[in-house]
């Protein structure tokens, strides 16, 4: 994976592929950090297979006989100093924290965070996705819940409502001068 947003987006699914309802995705960037967390209600993960996850030849789906995201994330991480780590709770939900050395040479950069988001948001029909972004004392949050309220009858689902939320995104971390690279 070339960039950050694609990390990301692996994680999310994985989310969505364990059933989960409530996801929050949170970057955080201070002086030398950059970390992501993704945390989910989905149905969680034994401890086993908890054990497993980071062997890039586990993988719980069927289509294939690999699973190669946690592993590159982890990878990608040390290779910048950070770390992965991996929370997790049968029937109750996962968390994964990835932490990047912020201004690393081995750091991938961000890529499209807004139109990962946005994405996200609208096309992951009954998951709320909580996008959440700081850096410093500058945040930005928005929900698809939150969207939808807004929206009220409009289906989320248009790609007119992803190309708006991407464009949102955009203006809300421009304007709080968020910078992840």
């Amino acid at each position: 994976m070339k960039d950050l947003s694609m990390h990301i987006m692996d994680i999310v699914q994985n989310s969505v592929r364990a059933k989960a309802e409530n996801i929050t995705l949170s970057i955080v960037t201070d002086e030398y950090w950059l970390t992501i967390k993704v945390q989910d209600d989905g149905k969680g993960m034994d401890e086993v297979t908890l054990q497993k996850v980071r062997d890039p030849f586990y993988t719980s789906r069927t289509t294939r006989k690999v699973g190669m995201g946690i592993p590159l994330i982890q990878q990608n991480a040390e290779l910048t100093g950070g770390h992965v780590e991996i929370e997790s709770t049968l029937g109750v939900g996962t968390t994964l924290t990835a932490q990047f050395g912020r201004k690393h040479i081995d750091r991938p950069p961000m890529g499209d965070i807004a139109s990962t988001a946005a994405m996200m948001m609208t096309g992951n029909e009954g998951v709320n996705l909580q996008f959440e972004v700081q850096c410093g004392d500058e945040q930005f949050a928005i929900s698809t819940n939150e969207v939808k309220e807004v929206l009220g009858d409009v289906d989320i689902r248009l790609p007119k409502v992803t190309s708006f939320l991407k464009e949102m995104i955009e203006e809300n971390l421009r304007e709080l001068k968020i910078e992840f690279d």
